[in-house]
């Protein structure tokens, strides 16, 4: 499901305010926070570079920052993310059971958007345009590190 673009809402906002902030650390500019219950429990940015991690994409930040939850906090919470998440981010979100995840965009990168809804979690896909431009000015300034961030 795409939705337009007003109709972000400030999770999202507070989702591309941490892409922003890891953009100002030298990183990759990606946020996510999760919500339970109309509160963010866990917010973070993709951190590789600044941590010099291979796992710290901004939806594991964020689940990080989350902490221990108890299972049933995941099963009601919506992880809000600037990019359509990858692989390793998809199988957390399924590993949880985070039933609904929004996303900024899937212009810049198509992630496991299919495979998500294939196992029962709503996406929802906003083409936020603040979150194209900010990851198609990162892609055009640093394809190496972009490329090393997923995979290539």
């Amino acid at each position: 499901m795409t939705i337009k673009g007003s109709e972000m809402d400030s999770f999202m906002q507070a989702a591309i305010d941490e892409a922003l902030l890891g953009l100002a650390e030298g990183g990759i500019p990606i946020g996510s926070v999760i919500v339970h219950d109309g509160i963010i429990i866990g917010r973070g940015h993709n951190r590789r570079v600044q941590k010099g991690s291979a796992i710290l994409h901004g939806e594991m930040d964020a689940l990080e920052n989350a902490g221990r939850q108890p299972a049933q906090v995941y099963r009601e919470s919506v992880l809000y993310t600037t990019l359509s998440p990858c692989p390793m981010c998809s199988g957390a979100i399924k590993l949880y059971g985070i039933p609904q995840v929004i996303v900024g965009e899937n212009q810049t990168f198509m992630g496991e958007e299919s495979w998500l809804r294939a196992h029962g979690v709503q996406v929802d896909v906003l083409q936020e345009p603040q979150c194209v431009h900010m990851m198609s000015d990162f892609i055009a300034a640093q394809p190496a590190l972009w490329n090393e961030d997923i995979g290539i």
